[in-house]
C-alpha cells in the first residue's frame, strides 16, 4: 500500500437521466439557486478526503497487483499518436474570417461562440466523408507507433459516436450515419495497434451543468473565473448539485458506453482540476469498475498528494522532458495546435521529434505524438510528412525504442542512451567529427558493438574506469540521430555523473536534470521557453550537477535564463572545485525572452566526481534557469 502510494504522489454506477436542454443564463442561475442546500452536500474538503481514502483503502488499491499487466503494452510501445479531431477541425482555427488564437480545439471557447450556433454552424457540418480509417492506422503503423488514441469527445461536448446518452453526438447532429470510432476499432485492430480514446470528463461547453461555459450559462471554471474561479467548489459549492448532476447523465453513461461498445485498451482523460477531487475519483472508480484492464492517464484524477491514474502526463507541447519517476508519457504536437488549424505553419522537424522520443525513451517514458486531420477526415500533408519521415527513422532503429527502459547512464554529450536487457543503444545526435566516441559511465563490460542501421561493427577500446572509446564510420547514418548497439556482459550498468567532453561542441546541463538543494523550488512544463527551475532566488538554495572530466581542459560558462518581471535579478555564481565564477544578470522582457551570459573560462580537472553549482546572489525574485552551457 505504501509503495502504491508513493508512486501515486510523485508527479503527480450512475442512473441515466434525460438530457438537460442549454437554456441560458437565467435558468442555470435558478438551478444554482436551488442546490444552494446545504443537506446531503458536505464540504468539500472532507469529501476530498473521503474519496482518497476510499480509493486507497479500496478499489484503487485493489486495482494495484494487475497495474503492470495493464500498462505492459504500453511500455513496450513507447511511441503513440494522438489524435485531435472533431466538429472544431472544420473551422481549421478560423470564424468568421477572424484567426482563433491558440489551440483550434478551443475556439468554442475562445471565441464564445454560443451553443446553438456551434450546434447549427459547426457540429452540423462535420461530415467527414472523405474519413479513412485505414489510411489512418496504416500511416501510423508506418510511422512506428504502437497505440493511437482519437479524440472521442473534446471539452466543445461533441460525441464522435452516436451517443445514446447524449444527443448531442454526430449521429444526431450532423446527420453523418458512419461511426468514425467503430471504424477507428477495426481498423487499428487490423493492424496491430492499440486503441483509445480521449475523453473530456470535467471541462463541457455544451452542457449546462458543466464546468466552463460562461458565455451561456452562469457557469464556474471558465475565463470569467465566475464563483471563486479555480476552487469553485469551496466558494460557491451549490454548483456541486450541477455537477454531481453532468457527472451521473452524461459522463459516466458515456464512458460506459465507449467501454461496452469498443472496448478501448486506454482512456486519456484531461483538465481533472476543473472539478473537485472527490468527483474526479467517482468518475475514476466508475470506470474502473466497467473495465479493471483499461489503462487511465494520469489527467483523469489528481489532487495535491494523490494520483489515480496508471502512469503520469507532462504538460502539453514539451521542448525539454524533466526527469519523472514510474512510468509517464509527453504529448509533443506537430504545430502549435492540436486541432487542425490552418494557418499554423510552425511545424517542427522530423529530427526534432525522433529525438524526442529518444530522449523520451531514455527516462523511461512515451511518447505520444499529436496529428490533426482536416474536417473532411484527412490527415493534413505536412502531418503526414512528419510521420513519415519519423516512420522511415522507426523502420531501422525501432528496436532502440520498443521496449526499453530507462538508462541507467548520465545524458552524454554527444546524444542519449536506451537501455533492453544487455544491450545499451547509444542515440547519437552529434556524430563526432574525429571518428571517436567517448561513452562514460559503463559498468557492464562490452562484448561487442555495432550500427543498427548496417550492422557494420564498431570497435570498442576501454580508456579506464567506466568509459570507454568507440572507432565510428566517418558518416552518420542518420543525420537525426544514430543508433549504435553495445552489447554487454550481463545486464547494462551505469554509474552516476555526468561526463563533460570537449570533442562534441557545447555540454549541456539542464537545470531539469540538476539536483536541487534547498526548498522552495519550482519548475516549468517543459514547453520551448518554460524548461526552467525557479527557487535560486532564496537563500542557500543551489542547483547542482555531479560531473567529472576525463582530461583537464578549459571551457566558457555560458547561462540562459530570463525573468518573469523587471526587478534587477542579481548575479550568477557558478562553483566548481576551488574555482568561482560570477557574472551580472539584467531583466529580460519576460519569461518568453531567454537570455545568456557568459560567467567566463573554468578549469576543468581530470579526475573523480565533482559537484558544479549555481546559485544567485541578490535576487529578490524568481529567476527562470534554463541550463549551463560549456563550450570548448
Amino acid at each position: 500500500m505504501k509503495s502504491l502510494r508513493i508512486l501515486a504522489i510523485s508527479l503527480l454506477a450512475a442512473p441515466t437521466l434525460a438530457m438537460a436542454q442549454a437554456d441560458g443564463p437565467t435558468a442555470q442561475q435558478r438551478r444554482g439557486t436551488e442546490a444552494n442546500e446545504p443537506t446531503g452536500i458536505g464540504a468539500p474538503a472532507a469529501r476530498d478526503a473521503e474519496a482518497a481514502d476510499r480509493a486507497l483503502n479500496g478499489w484503487w488499491r485493489d486495482a494495484g497487483p494487475t497495474r503492470d499487466q495493464r500498462l505492459a503494452w504500453f511500455r513496450q510501445a513507447r511511441f503513440g499518436i494522438f489524435v485531435h479531431w472533431g466538429a472544431y477541425s472544420v473551422l481549421g482555427g478560423q470564424w468568421k474570417g477572424q484567426p482563433n488564437p491558440g489551440y483550434s480545439e478551443h475556439i468554442m471557447r475562445v471565441a464564445r461562440i454560443p451553443r446553438q450556433t456551434y450546434k447549427d454552424e459547426v457540429a452540423a457540418k462535420f461530415r467527414p466523408d472523405a474519413y479513412d480509417a485505414r489510411a489512418w492506422t496504416r500511416m501510423m503503423k508506418e510511422a512506428g507507433a504502437g497505440y493511437v488514441i482519437l479524440t472521442a469527445k473534446h471539452h466543445d461536448g461533441f460525441a464522435l459516436w452516436p451517443s445514446k446518452a447524449s444527443d448531442y453526438n454526430i449521429a444526431q447532429v450532423s446527420g453523418f450515419k458512419r461511426d468514425p470510432l467503430a471504424e477507428l476499432v477495426t481498423a487499428a485492430r487490423a493492424d496491430g495497434l492499440k486503441v483509445g480514446f480521449y475523453y473530456s470528463h470535467a471541462f463541457d461547453w455544451e452542457d449546462p451543468d458543466a464546468p466552463g461555459n460562461d458565455w451561456d450559462y452562469d457557469n464556474p471554471a471558465g475565463d470569467k473565473k465566475l464563483h471563486g474561479g479555480a476552487d469553485w467548489w469551496n466558494t460557491y459549492p451549490q454548483f456541486l448539485t450541477n455537477t454531481d448532476r453532468y457527472i451521473d447523465r452524461k459522463v459516466i453513461p458515456q464512458l460506459n458506453e465507449l467501454i461496452s461498445r469498443y472496448h478501448p485498451d486506454i482512456l486519456w482523460f484531461d483538465t481533472p482540476g476543473k472539478l473537485p477531487f472527490f468527483q474526479q475519483a467517482r468518475i475514476v472508480e466508475a470506470v474502473r469498475k466497467a473495465d479493471p484492464n483499461v489503462v487511465i492517464n494520469g489527467r483523469a484524477a489528481r489532487s495535491k498528494d494523490l494520483n489515480l491514474g496508471d502512469y503520469l502526463d507532462t504538460a502539453d507541447r514539451p521542448a525539454e522532458l524533466r526527469p519523472t519517476a514510474g512510468d509517464w508519457e509527453a504529448i509533443p504536437t506537430t504545430n502549435e495546435s492540436y486541432g487542425y488549424n490552418a494557418l499554423d505553419h510552425s511545424h517542427k522537424s522530423v529530427e526534432h521529434f525522433v529525438r524526442l522520443i529518444a530522449k523520451a525513451s531514455a527516462k523511461g517514458g512515451n511518447i505520444l505524438l499529436n496529428v490533426g486531420p482536416r474536417g473532411d477526415g484527412v490527415i493534413d500533408a505536412p502531418d503526414a510528412t512528419i510521420l513519415a519521415g519519423v516512420g522511415r527513422w522507426m523502420s531501422v532503429n525501432g528496436e532502440s525504442i520498443r521496449g526499453t527502459t530507462r538508462t541507467p547512464l548520465d545524458r552524454q554529450a554527444w546524444g542519449d542512451s536506451t537501455v533492453k536487457g544487455d544491450r545499451l543503444y547509444l542515440h547519437v545526435f552529434d556524430w563526432p567529427k574525429d571518428g571517436s566516441l567517448r561513452v562514460g559511465g559503463l559498468l557492464s563490460p562490452p562484448k561487442r558493438a555495432y550500427v543498427l542501421a548496417t550492422k557494420a561493427p564498431v570497435a570498442v577500446r576501454h580508456v579506464g574506469g567506466a568509459d570507454y572509446d568507440l572507432t565510428l564510420p566517418a558518416q552518420a547514418p542518420d543525420a537525426a540521430d544514430s543508433v549504435i548497439v553495445v552489447e554487454t556482459d550481463g545486464p547494462v550498468r551505469g554509474e552516476a555523473g555526468r561526463l563533460l567532453e570537449t570533442r562534441y561542441g557545447s555540454n549541456q546541463l539542464l537545470a531539469f536534470d540538476a539536483k536541487a538543494e534547498g526548498d522552495g523550488f519550482s519548475y516549468g512544463d517543459g514547453k520551448t521557453a518554460r524548461f526552467y527551475v525557479d527557487g535560486l532566488e532564496r537563500p542557500g538554495n543551489r542547483l547542482v550537477w555531479s560531473v567529472r572530466a576525463t582530461q583537464a581542459a578549459p571551457v566558457r560558462v555560458r547561462l540562459r535564463y530570463s525573468t518573469p518581471d523587471k526587478t534587477p535579478p542579481g548575479r550568477a555564481v557558478v562553483r566548481y572545485g576551488a574555482t568561482t565564477l560570477t557574472a551580472p544578470l539584467v531583466a529580460t522582457n519576460g519569461e518568453k525572452d531567454l537570455r545568456e551570459v557568459d560567467l567566463g573560462l573554468l578549469p576543468l580537472t581530470a579526475g573523480d566526481l565533482a559537484d558544479l553549482s549555481l546559485t544567485l546572489e541578490g535576487a529578490d525574485k524568481p529567476v527562470h534557469v534554463f541550463d549551463l552551457r560549456l563550450e570548448p
